[in-house]
């Protein structure tokens, strides 16, 4: 009970949560939005939010490489806070831009996502990434 009320904590517990943080988040967002916007390419390519005005496709290619690939680099710890800065920008993107004005349950999924990959950005990846064990 005394540990439970305590505000220490250790540096295993620190870099057990740094690392299921990570992990987590990453494998969530892959699975739940990035696989699906790369399995319906084809058909969500014409109807995808163009933020940049780069054009749909670019758009979603841009979702994609974030939701995907950077969520698997962040669950391997490497470039970690680079990859989770991406994914805070493609995440405050569809929390505060596209679902703008909507009911908080239409953009509840992604506010919760921008608030995991900041907390990465501003602690890091923790020990146990590969960032971690080359020092950076």
């Amino acid at each position: 009970m005394k540990r439970l009320l305590s505000t220490s904590y250790t540096e295993t517990s620190f870099n057990l949560a740094t690392f299921l943080l990570r992990c987590c988040f990453a494998f969530l967002i892959c699975l739940n939005h990035g696989v699906p916007k790369l399995a319906h390419f084809g058909e969500w390519q014409h109807n995808f939010y163009n933020f940049l005005h780069l054009g749909q496709p670019l758009s979603l290619i841009l979702s994609i490489f974030a939701e995907v690939f950077c969520a698997m680099l962040l669950v391997l710890g490497i470039f970690s806070r680079l990859v989770a800065f991406v994914l805070v920008v493609d995440t405050f993107v569809a929390a505060f831009i596209f679902h703008h004005g909507q009911p908080i349950k239409n953009f509840e999924d992604a506010l919760i996502f921008f608030t995991g990959f900041l907390l990465i950005v501003l602690v890091g990846p923790g020990k146990w990434s590969v960032d971690g064990m080359t020092g950076r």
